[in-house]
């Protein structure tokens, strides 16, 4: 094995010692808004978004009046990529099925695909009216079924942005707040005396929206770990270093901590895609922040093989991996660890941010090691039933749960089969012995 580094980001120890800071932090503020509510709150929009409204939720009449500022182009795009989303979200949701089966005569096992009863959309939007991902956290919410979605989102530029605000409301909210960060998160899992606490939050984030979702799990249900926008750009000699140094600028523009990662066989792509990137960080506007992430988080990884390409990009398991070989499909097939793939150099992360339909609320951390991104399959629980029907069916399960339990240890449990192998078999079960063993086929 020979990989690499002609470039690397923050170490290890760096970015954990980040994290630290971020958590303590997080603590705190949630541990506040749960004490004070409504209050803590105010005092926190107040000090990081300059924002203190008479009511934080949005009336209709102020949601149409931010819609009507929109042009009639872009309500048709916004409308355009929303059906998008929710195309694949129900075609996404026809692929569930309730299920009813009898496993043996008289024996029915089933389940049922219930929606989350209320969830909390966090829509990112203080530095980028963040519109696109109003459709996928609350339209595919919408397309499961959940019967109360409501949506936070930042104030952008001291008000509510008018696009985010009509993604929102189109999509399904039932309740719109224009409150961000931290405060977001906690009001609408811990409740405060105006907003009724939600069952689920989802939506991706800067690093404190993430540990506050981290923190409140178990409390509410999450998506997923959504933290800061990592990518990765696998290429060979296939395409030129401006399409890569393009593709990785375009994700580090997120914010000032978000991976960017080249993964090559071809050291002249490499170098040749560094300098590029100097290049466009002079004429890139957003390049005050590109520059830093870049700086602290962008690395370039030489591989002497596809075979070690696909190792590393595995082992990072990057939130978008953009593949640009001579052989996708075969990163199609042998990838395992990842948020989403896109495919060849005619479509790229920026498709899948905005407009195609595929959901980009995405798995980061190494998360895609144990979960894919938000679908909606995420707004819906999969509960099991169990009914019997027949005295028979109800013996021969009685008699197999009394000897199990027994194996066990558990007399209670055994008991529970036990009477039913007594009042529906007629078979006399002394109290804590086990069930006479019969031959199924009799």
């Amino acid at each position: 094995m020979a990989i690499e580094y002609l470039k690397r980001g923050k170490s290890d120890a760096d970015r954990a010692e980040d994290d630290a800071k971020t958590r303590a932090v997080v603590e705190a503020t949630l541990k506040d808004i749960e004490t004070r509510g409504d209050a803590a709150v105010r005092e926190l929009s107040e000090k990081f978004d300059n924002y203190s409204p008479a009511s934080f939720r949005l009336s209709q009449d102020e949601i149409d009046d931010l819609i009507a500022q929109l042009s009639d182009r872009e309500l048709a795009d916004i409308k355009f990529a929303q059906e998008q989303v929710m195309n694949f979200a129900r075609a996404q949701r026809a692929s569930m099925t309730d299920i009813e089966v009898e496993t043996l005569p008289g024996v029915i096992l089933g389940h049922k695909n219930i929606p989350v009863q209320s969830v909390g959309c966090y829509v990112p939007g203080g530095k980028f009216p963040m519109v696109a991902s109003a459709h996928m956290s609350v339209a595919t919410a919408s397309v499961a079924g959940v019967p109360r979605i409501i949506a936070c989102t930042p104030p952008f530029q001291g008000k509510p942005n008018p696009a985010v605000i009509a993604a929102m409301h189109l999509g399904g909210a039932h309740e719109i707040y224009v409150m961000g960060g931290i405060q977001a998160i906690g009001a609408m899992a811990l409740g405060t005396e105006t907003i009724d606490p939600v069952h689920m939050l989802v939506g991706p984030g800067n690093a404190f929206v993430a540990e506050a979702k981290r923190q409140l799990f178990g409390r509410v249900g999450i998506d997923l770990f959504a933290g800061p926008t990592e990518t990765m750009v696998i290429a060979d000699e296939t395409v030129d270093a401006e399409i890569c140094a393009t593709d990785l600028l375009g994700q580090a523009e997120h914010g000032y901590n978000s991976p960017a990662v080249l993964v090559t066989n071809s050291r002249k792509l490499a170098e040749e895609t560094l300098s590029e990137i100097d290049r466009l960080l002079g004429i890139l506007p957003t390049a005050d922040t590109a520059r830093v992430s870049w700086q602290d988080y962008g690395e370039v990884i030489l591989c002497d093989s596809y075979d070690e390409m696909l190792q590393v990009a595995d082992e990072i398991a990057s939130e978008h991996v953009q593949v640009m070989t001579d052989r996708d499909d075969w990163f199609l097939e042998n990838m395992t660890c990842y948020g989403a793939l896109f495919l060849g150099p005619r479509t790229n992360v920026s498709n899948g941010d905005k407009v195609i339909g595929t959901n980009h609320t995405l798995p980061t951390k190494k998360a895609g090691r144990y979960t894919g991104g938000l679908w909606v399959g995420k707004f819906l629980k999969t509960h099991s039933y169990q009914k019997i029907l027949t005295d028979e069916a109800a013996t021969l399960i009685g008699e197999y749960g009394s000897r199990l339990c027994l194996l066990e240890g558990f007399v209670g449990h055994a008991e529970q089969c036990n009477v039913r192998v007594r009042r529906y078999g007629g078979i006399n079960v002394p109290y804590g012995a086990p069930a006479p063993y019969r031959d199924a086929a009799e």
